[in-house]
């Protein structure tokens, strides 16, 4: 059984993300939890949460014990960018791209 959480509209790119992302898939969840404690990413604080979640799904809505739960699947997908503009010389304007990303965490026993 697969349990899954979802955190949507983040404040970082999906690019920046999957590396880290590469750093806990298919790792036992606490071993995942603690690498995220201690990586110098931004992102490890959300992506240690939206796991946080998922686990709690899968305690309380599936009876499964959190020590036998692993991440199954991990990854980011492109959120909506917002679109700014700065203003440059010669009265030009240059656009910033404020990129957001879906997270998504999969974990499942075995």
């Amino acid at each position: 059984m697969d349990v899954r959480a979802q955190a949507r509209n983040l404040g970082f790119s999906a690019s920046k993300v999957r590396p880290l992302l590469a750093l806990i898939k298919e790792k036992p969840a606490a071993e995942a939890l603690a690498i995220l404690r201690y990586a110098a990413q931004p992102s490890a604080r959300q992506v240690a949460k939206a796991l946080r979640s998922a686990l709690a799904n899968a305690e309380n809505n599936y009876q499964l014990t959190p020590a036998r739960l692993r991440v199954t699947a991990v990854y980011a997908d492109e959120g909506p960018t917002l679109k700014r503009f700065r203003a440059s010389p010669r009265g030009r304007v240059r656009p910033i791209r404020k990129r957001t990303s879906h997270l998504t965490v999969v974990v499942g026993e075995g």
